[in-house]
């Protein structure tokens, strides 16, 4: 793929469409989902080692090339109009919720257990 095709591509997944989600209206009340979209690219490059090309296992190196682009979301809230009114309502990531608790769960195990071996 050359870096025009991929310039191209990146800017497709750059839209705002992909934080914003199309808006759902129901009983005069409309909802507009949002996401944090995040993503990153790398790219490489190869050449001969200069030992031949060959490495300590007895494969040959060589020329080469590589890359890789990659996108991820997750759920913020949604936007809630409603009688003229503009409210926002995050979303519940359960999943951090979790890890959250998890780690407060192991400091206080940790405060415990110190506590118990000062008094010792």
């Amino acid at each position: 793929m050359d870096a025009a095709a991929l310039v191209e591509r990146v800017e497709g997944a750059l839209r705002v469409n992909r934080v914003f989600g199309d808006p759902v209206t129901a009983d005069g009340v409309t909802v507009i989902p949002v996401s944090q979209v995040g993503g990153g690219a790398g790219g490489g490059s190869g050449r001969d080692t200069g030992n031949g090309g060959e490495t300590a296992s007895g494969r040959h190196t060589g020329e080469g090339s590589g890359g890789g682009l990659g996108w991820t979301g997750r759920p913020s809230g949604v936007v809630v109009l409603r009688d003229g009114d503009v409210r926002w309502v995050p979303a519940l990531d359960v999943n951090r919720l979790v890890s959250a608790t998890a780690v407060v769960l192991v400091a206080v195990a940790l405060t415990v257990r110190a506590a118990v071996r000062a008094r010792s």
